[in-house]
């Protein structure tokens, strides 16, 4: 059993199947002319119908974007038929989540990316048991990308994941890192391929659509204490999208000024949408899996 944390497995079951539900629901909205904006707020209702509450915003990220880019609330973005669209998720029942992604392809044109991204998955699955160095995960999914003439994103990859806190212990490569780090018996992990027609890394934008409070704070401002308690009753230290705030406090000047004030203060978190260094085009496949002696046991099913 893993020797950090316990987890209540019966909740986790269900986070995940209600991600894995809303994962294959959101693939059907992904369409063209369809707006990104309307896609998430579908999601969210069909989460929310589940008597669930979210593990983070829902990433829609676009073509050379690999994660990160959540629809603000005047977002009036919309598919393309030249999308290749990245959808990561993950429903949360107190502090179990879950979290899951695939990439839908409107080009017609990308295929054999999103199929090696979801072969390479499999790949490193098929390696996860109690014990594995997280660079043989690595190796697996890398061994699948070469062969197919892609790359895998050096500086993005899965994570361990614990009650309250989603990106949690380790860093699962997508490549031979030499991490022998070994993972433990019970341990919660997110096996998360990226793979690319491009360099293979992935560079900050200016874009700051998803924050993470990460601890407590004393603003000054009323109105930043206002913006703080409403994120600690509602989003914990699970991440949240800009677009919360503005549908309960409407100005975005107002918000904008609370987070930099948060972020100031060491109590803030940001993300920004991450493009690949080159521009490649981006797929991305993710599971969530409980590891045991022998194998693994997909939780987002």
């Amino acid at each position: 059993m893993n020797d950090e944390k316990d987890y209540d497995y019966e909740k986790l079951a269900k986070a995940g199947k209600v991600s894995f539900d809303a994962l294959q629901y959101a693939k059907g909205l992904v369409r063209p002319d369809a707006s990104l904006l309307e896609v998430s707020r579908k999601i969210e209702e069909f989460i929310k119908g589940k008597g669930m509450r979210f593990a983070f915003p829902v990433n829609l990220s676009i073509n050379e974007q690999a994660a990160h880019y959540a629809p603000l609330a005047n977002d009036e973005t919309c598919f393309t038929e030249n999308d290749v669209v990245k959808v990561d998720l993950g429903a949360r029942l107190d502090d179990a989540a879950g979290d899951c992604a695939l990439t839908v392809d409107l080009t017609g044109r990308y295929a054999k990316l999103v199929d090696a991204t979801e072969e390479a998955l499999e790949a490193a699955l098929s390696t996860v048991k109690a014990g594995r160095p997280l660079n043989e995960i690595g190796r697996a999914a890398e061994s699948v990308a070469k062969k197919h003439g892609f790359n895998p994103i050096r500086n993005l990859g899965g994570h361990g994941i614990e009650e309250g806190e989603l990106h949690a212990s380790i860093f699962v490569p997508n490549y031979d890192n030499g991490d022998t780090t070994v993972l433990l018996d019970g341990q919660v992990v997110a096996i998360e391929v990226f793979l690319t027609t491009g360099a293979g890394y992935v560079v900050d934008t200016d874009q700051l659509q998803i924050f993470q409070k990460i601890g407590p704070a004393s603003p000054r401002s009323e109105d930043t204490r206002d913006v703080a308690a409403f994120i600690d009753d509602n989003f914990g230290t699970y991440p949240f999208a800009m677009r919360w705030l503005s549908e309960r406090f409407g100005s975005e000047f107002k918000i904008r000024r609370a987070l930099n004030e948060l972020a100031g203060l060491g109590a803030l978190e940001t993300y920004p949408t991450l493009v690949e260094k080159t521009n490649g085009i981006v797929a991305q496949a993710e599971k969530e899996v409980i590891v045991g002696k022998d194998s693994c046991t997909v939780v987002t099913k």
